[in-house]
């Protein structure tokens, strides 16, 4: 007797399917995050003449995990020596500080490693202060309001080896390079005009006879595109031309 053979009963409902694992995921995220943590931070050197700024930059770069403040330096010299001894990656530099100014302290680092990058930060903005400072090798000019973000942007910036100077800094510069520059005997006589000094007092200054005096002062007035004494001092203070 041939005994049949139950039907297979189908059934409509859907296989289970495996979970996803997340183990490799995991340790991917595991070996990115002690790749950051193994990145060194970038070392800054800040040198403002106010302790309000400098301690206020050391804080605000401080909570940055990429960051690190090395130094602090209270004027031009001790920057410089700050510099050679902690030989941070980017360096911070106001353009007004006493011993030493911060173009001269550029030269003076630079003279050491023309590598070095340095950003300066100020509250000047004239066109003369920007082109002497890029001229000497700062590879970025901010104003002190430029929004945070702005700076920290900069110094990774200029530390991955950007020159950093925002558009309407950059125009300015731009004008400084094209327009007529002044000697540097009219700048020495456009200092004495600031001093309040006449024609006779500068020639007698700058041992130069006071004709020679006006056809400088008559030079300075046309290339300023000034008509006064007040107005090419108030222009040239403005441009950082000159320092009252």
């Amino acid at each position: 007797m041939t005994s049949k053979k139950k039907p297979v009963r189908k059934t409509n409902s859907p296989r289970r399917a495996k979970k996803p694992t997340t183990r490799g995921t995991k340790a991917s995220k595991t070996i990115r995050s002690e790749a950051a943590a193994k990145k060194p931070r970038i070392a800054v050197l800040i040198a403002d003449d106010h302790s309000v700024v400098r301690e206020g930059l050391a804080s605000l770069i401080g909570r940055k995990p990429d960051m690190t403040v090395v130094g602090e330096a209270s004027n031009g010299r001790e920057a410089v020596d700050l510099w050679k001894q902690c030989r941070p990656d980017v360096t911070l530099l106001d353009l007004r500080m006493p011993e030493l100014d911060g173009v001269s302290t550029i030269k003076e680092i630079r003279a050491s490693d023309e590598n070095a990058r340095i950003i300066v930060l100020t509250t000047f903005d004239g066109d003369e202060d920007i082109y002497r400072a890029i001229q000497a090798g700062a590879k970025g000019y901010l104003l002190k309001d430029a929004p945070r973000e702005a700076l920290m942007d900069s110094i990774r910036r200029v530390h991955a080896g950007e020159t950093c100077v925002p558009v309407h800094l950059a125009a300015k510069l731009a004008e400084r390079v094209s327009g007529e520059t002044l000697s540097a005997r009219e700048i020495e006589v456009l200092k004495l005009i600031a001093q309040g000094k006449s024609n006779k007092e500068i020639g007698s200054t700058l041992f130069i006879s006071e004709g020679t005096v006006k056809s400088h002062v008559k030079a300075i007035f046309a290339k300023m595109n000034v008509i006064s004494r007040t107005e090419a001092v108030a222009n040239a203070t403005r441009r950082g031309l000159i320092q009252l």
